[in-house]
């Protein structure tokens, strides 16, 4: 597989997504995409797609596709102290809890190549003005390198200010959406949450989601909404129907009080992803950015200057290699829960004994509505 040429963020990005090796033999075949779309449940209601684990049954017609899923997939990633990927743990390492009862893996992978369905949520807020090149950048190199144009890997773009679209639709081509990036405007309030809900009842399905190929979202903005039909609440349950991992490039910056950022943690730990901050200490030694008096002896960088432009270039650079990275580099668990509760909703937990290490999982999931 060959990537395009590097550009200014994906200069190194090409050594740290240099990941697509054959699939293991015991996969299925390569979904196709389907041409079907999800009907969409009334705005007041947060129903699932019908890709939701809650259906029963595998059928397929004109108007939709419910796929059926007898197992609970858990995407789980290991990092240690220092905050490094640990990328060679195997089955045995590994313990899954549900409702603190022990559950017998039955599938694991540790495998790069596994197929992934990407949205990119990307803030056109009013808010996003004051960074807008950076994170359209960003937006693009992350497309770019996550849609290599292989057909295992396939993505969809929905853009929101005061109101949410499916910019472009799934697809196994990141151009499309590179070329929309490249002509949207910020500007207007920021419908989050709606964009969210979008994700999980609108889009075109690629068959055989949310197993292979599993589901991730990455949101990049600050959080804030002031416009959407849903809520924070019934998004979450959402996602966390359909099997959603969240992932979150904050668009906050370093000085700016912003009190939303509350809600991307929480889209992203109640999911299993996590949320990086590019933004969030570049301008600690920066001159001249808030409003304070100029002191050459306190500064490291000046508004500007080549140094100024190099310390942002490298944060973002830094933000969608982690993001790209641990979407690329998770281990894939999945068991038969055995779970005889009529708990709808069920914690799980996932433990690896080894010391000083950190493990990131969803924390539970909805189990089949009778």
């Amino acid at each position: 597989m060959q990537f395009r040429k590097p550009s200014m963020f994906a200069a190194g990005l090409g050594i740290v997504l240099f990941w697509l090796p054959a699939r293991a033999a015991h996969q299925s075949p390569t979904p196709g995409a389907s041409e079907t779309t999800v009907n969409v449940p009334p705005p007041d209601v947060p129903k699932p797609s019908d890709s939701s684990p809650d259906a029963k049954d595998t059928k397929k017609d004109e108007n939709n596709i419910r796929v059926q899923v007898n197992e609970v997939i858990v995407p789980v990633t290991v990092t240690d102290e220092k905050g490094r990927f640990v990328s060679d743990l195997e089955k045995k390492d590994f313990q899954v809890f549900e409702e603190n009862k022990p559950q017998t893996i039955r599938y694991f992978t540790r495998e790069r190549s596994q197929p992934v369905v990407i949205g990119f949520l990307l803030d056109l807020s009013t808010a996003s003005r004051i960074h807008w090149k950076n994170f359209q950048d960003a937006t693009i190199e992350l497309i770019q390198n996550l849609l290599p144009g292989d057909p295992k890997y396939a993505g969809y773009l929905i853009d929101f200010s005061q109101d949410a679209e499916i910019a472009v639709n799934t697809t196994t081509d990141p151009e499309p959406m590179v070329e929309k990036i490249r002509k949207l405007k910020p500007g207007g309030g920021a419908a989050l949450y709606d964009a969210i809900y979008l994700g999980c009842t609108t889009r075109k399905l690629i068959q055989g989601e949310p197993i292979e190929p599993r589901r991730v979202m990455i949101i990049i903005g600050d959080g804030h909404d002031n416009a959407s039909k849903h809520s924070l609440n019934q998004v979450i349950e959402l996602a966390q129907r359909n099997l959603i991992t969240i992932y979150c490039i904050s668009t906050s910056a370093f000085g700016f009080t912003n009190q939303s950022e509350d809600n991307l943690v929480r889209l992203a730990t109640e999911t299993g992803g996590r949320v990086v901050y590019p933004l969030g200490d570049v301008y600690k030694d920066t001159d001249g950015y808030l409003s304070h008096p100029s002191d050459d002896g306190n500064y490291a960088l000046t508004v500007g200057t080549g140094a100024y432009r190099s310390a942002v270039d490298g944060r973002m650079y830094h933000a969608v290699a982690d993001i790209a990275g641990e979407v690329t580099t998770q281990y894939i668990l999945r068991y038969v829960s055995d779970n005889q509760t009529s708990k709808s909703y069920r914690n799980v937990k996932v433990v690896v004994d080894l010391g000083n290490v950190h493990v990131r999982a969803r924390k539970g999931y909805y189990a089949v509505t009778p």
